[in-house]
């Protein structure tokens, strides 16, 4: 039976994980998800005078469009680039465990990136009334928006040996899930239940306002299934090839 310590899952998630935090690539986006948030939230807490995070949890899933594919473009991209995607995958692990080591790397990294925004409630709580309702559940989304914008993220990475390229490819799709609710009402009435439901913005809006509901769970448990079955699927047509 296979332990904690040489499970391949977590041997390929450690090695991400080290790769991350050896170079400046983490910290780079770490700094600049930082910077934008906390200019767009403090914005309000001293333009508005509002001292609260409802601000924050609506620009999230802007804000994860843009840097979770920063995170995540390298991890399949880079090794095909390289040519080590062949070594990799000549090794006694299959690609499922490839890819979840790739994808908990990844989701890991995102959390830690989340950790210092807990500031801004402390910051938040001492200036204003703070409901930690809607900030555990506000946070819980949040994870779960991240674990599927990993998911995409690595998806777009395994598509190609450039990193630009699996950027934009994962931009392009979570931005779309991000923002598609935003014109329903524009759209017929025929297609707007469904887009609603594959739209993560109207998913995570739900839960950052205190709401947890098994649908938007479900949701997001599906699309990061969804997305890492599909990178499997590629791994392996890959390999036989």
């Amino acid at each position: 039976m296979k332990t904690k310590t040489n499970n391949p899952i977590f041997v390929i998630m450690n090695r991400e994980l080290k790769s991350y935090f050896s170079s400046f690539v983490a910290y780079l986006v770490t700094f600049l998800f930082l910077a934008v948030s906390g200019f767009l939230l403090f914005s309000i807490f001293f333009l508005a005078n509002r001292a609260e995070l409802r601000q924050f949890f609506v620009q999230l899933p802007l804000l994860f469009s843009l840097f979770i594919p920063a995170l995540t473009m390298r991890l399949f991209s880079e090794e095909q680039g390289k040519g080590t995607i062949e070594m990799l995958m000549t090794l006694p692990v299959n690609s499922f465990e490839v890819v979840m080591g790739k994808y908990l790397a990844s989701l890991v990294t995102s959390a830690i990136m989340l950790v210092p925004t807990l500031v801004y409630a402390i910051t938040a709580a001492c200036f204003g009334t703070m409901d930690f309702g809607p900030l555990f559940c506000g946070y819980l989304g949040a994870v779960l928006l991240a674990s599927t914008f990993c998911a995409i993220g690595i998806f777009a990475s395994s598509l190609t040996k450039n990193q630009i390229v699996a950027f934009f490819i994962a931009f392009g799709i979570c931005i779309t899930l991000a923002m598609v609710d935003q014109f329903l009402i524009f759209l017929p009435s025929y297609i707007v239940n469904f887009l609603q439901f594959i739209s993560s913005g109207y998913h995570f809006s739900s839960m950052s306002r205190g709401i947890i509901d098994s649908r938007d769970l479900i949701y997001f448990l599906s699309m990061s299934t969804f997305f890492v079955a599909l990178t499997v699927q590629i791994l392996e047509n890959r390999r036989k090839a």
